[in-house]
C-alpha cells in the first residue's frame, strides 16, 4: 500500500488540504496529527463571540471527527512531532515511534510572542491563540466583572483590540498599551489608524501610545495586579492580555533542513525546498517572484495555500494569486481589506468617515495596491474584483461615490 500523506496541524490550512487532496483524487490513507486536544475549529471567533460567551462549543468545530472519517481522512489529536527525517520519509512522535510518508505537509500554523518582561508569566497574563487560551481568558474576565478588575491589554493590534472592544461590551474597565505612536501601525495608513483610536475610545478604552512597559506587577500568589511602565507608574490590572504578534512555527522543518526565513519559505504553490514537502498557513513565508518574501496570516491565505499544496502532492500546478483579503469585526464595525496597503503613496477616501461607512483607498503611482473598507462590503467585494482583474479605478474615480467601479468590470 501507498505510505500515506501526513498532515503535521489540524487546522484551516491542514483541513483544507487534506480535503482538497481527496478532492483531487488521492485515495490513499491521509493523516491530521494535530497537538491540541481538540479537533480541528474556527479561530477567528476566539477573539469575539466565543469570548464574549455568544457561541456555543458546537457552533465552533470546523470539521467533527466523523465528517472527517467519512472522507477517509484520519484525525490524530494529543500528537505532537518531534522531528521529520527527510531521507527515511519518516516523521517521528514525541512518544518516540515513527510513521513513514509518501508527501509531508506542514500546517504548524504559529505561536504568539512572548513578554521578555519581568512578572510575565503571573496567573492572569495571557496571549490568545487556541481554544484553551480563549477559555481561560473568559474565565479570567468573569472574575474580573464580579470583582470589578481592570483589564490592560499589551499591543494594539487586531487581535488585542478585537478582545478590547469584546471585555468593553461585557463592561470591563479596559486599558490597551501599544508601543508604536498609533494603533494597527503595520497594517493601516495613518488616517485610518486614528479613525480606530477614536473608536475605541468613543467605546470608554483608554489608549496609552508610545507606551514603555518595565513589568508585570504580581502579588504574593503570583496573581497580576498591575503593569508598571518605565515611568514607574502603574497600571492597574486583574487580567493581561498580550497580542504583541506571532512566530512561524518553522523550528520542525529548520531542524530538517528546509530554507526558513520568516517561517518556513515556499512557493506560490506551496511547495518547500523539498519535493516531497508542502506547507501552508500561518507558519509559511512566500517567496515572491521578485525574491520578497510575504507572511499572510489569514483565514484566506490558510484556505488558498492549503488547496495549492493539495494541487503540487498531486503533481499539478495550482499558484495562489488571488489579491489577498482579510477581516476585523471590532465593536458592531466590520473592518474588510483587499490587497495590501504598506508602501501605498496616495489614499483616497469613498464615502464618509463620519459615517461609519467607507472605504480607504490605497495607491502606489496610479495602481490600486489595496481598499480598507469599513461597513461597506460592496466596496471590499468589488476591489477583490478588480484586483483579481489587474483593473485600477483612478484616484479620481475611487474618490467619488457617483461613480459606479463594477462597469469598470469586463462584461
Amino acid at each position: 500500500m501507498t505510505h500515506p500523506i501526513l498532515i503535521i496541524g489540524a487546522g484551516q490550512a491542514a483541513v483544507q488540504t487534506a480535503e482538497a487532496l481527496r478532492a483531487g483524487g488521492f485515495e490513499a490513507p491521509i493523516t491530521l496529527l494535530g497537538d491540541e486536544a481538540h479537533g480541528p475549529y474556527h479561530r477567528p471567533p476566539l477573539s469575539k463571540a466565543w469570548l464574549a460567551g455568544e457561541m456555543e462549543a458546537a457552533q465552533l468545530v470546523m470539521r467533527a471527527p466523523e465528517m472527517l472519517a467519512r472522507k477517509a481522512i484520519e484525525l490524530r489529536t494529543g500528537t505532537r512531532v518531534s522531528a521529520i527525517d527527510r531521507a527515511a520519509r519518516t516523521v517521528t512522535l514525541a512518544d518516540g515511534s515513527t510513521l513513514p510518508y509518501s508527501g509531508l505537509v506542514l500546517a504548524t500554523g504559529a505561536t504568539p510572542r512572548t513578554l521578555p518582561l519581568p512578572g510575565s508569566t503571573a496567573q492572569g497574563v495571557f496571549a490568545l491563540r487556541g481554544r484553551d487560551d480563549a477559555s481561560a481568558i473568559a474565565a479570567r474576565m468573569a472574575v474580573c466583572i464580579e470583582q470589578k478588575l481592570p483589564l490592560v491589554v499589551i499591543g494594539g493590534g487586531f487581535i488585542g483590540l478585537e478582545v478590547a472592544a469584546t471585555a468593553r461590551k461585557k463592561g470591563l474597565p479596559v486599558t490597551v498599551l501599544e508601543a508604536a505612536p498609533r494603533l494597527l501601525g503595520r497594517v493601516l495608513a495613518p488616517v485610518l489608524s486614528d479613525w480606530y483610536a477614536e473608536l475605541h475610545r468613543s467605546h470608554g478604552v483608554q489608549l496609552l501610545l508610545g507606551a514603555q512597559i518595565a513589568a508585570i506587577e504580581h502579588d504574593s500568589a503570583n496573581t497580576v495586579t498591575g503593569v508598571r511602565m518605565k515611568n514607574d507608574s502603574v497600571v492597574a490590572a486583574g487580567l493581561v492580555v498580550v497580542g504583541i504578534g506571532v512566530n512561524a512555527n518553522d523550528e520542525l522543518a529548520r531542524a530538517a533542513g528546509l530554507e526558513c526565513e520568516r517561517g518556513i519559505v515556499v512557493d506560490a504553490c506551496g511547495r518547500t525546498s523539498d519535493s516531497s514537502i508542502v506547507a501552508a498557513g500561518d507558519c509559511t513565508a512566500r517567496r515572491l517572484s521578485d525574491g520578497r518574501l510575504l507572511r499572510l496570516e489569514s483565514v484566506q491565505n490558510a484556505t488558498e495555500q492549503g488547496k495549492s499544496a493539495a494541487a503540487a502532492l498531486l503533481g499539478q500546478e495550482r499558484p495562489f494569486t488571488a489579491t489577498p483579503w482579510f477581516w476585523s469585526d471590532q465593536y458592531d464595525k466590520k473592518l474588510q481589506m483587499a490587497g495590501l496597503s504598506a508602501g501605498a503613496d496616495q489614499h483616497v477616501v469613498r464615502g464618509d468617515m463620519t459615517s461609519g461607512s467607507f472605504s480607504l483607498f490605497h495607491y502606489q503611482g496610479s495602481k490600486l495596491s489595496g481598499a480598507d473598507s469599513v461597513n461597506a462590503s460592496k466596496d471590499h467585494l468589488l476591489v477583490r474584483k478588480l484586483m483579481d482583474a489587474g483593473i485600477s479605478p483612478t484616484p479620481q474615480q475611487a474618490g467619488d461615490t457617483t461613480f459606479d467601479l463594477s462597469g469598470l468590470l469586463p462584461k
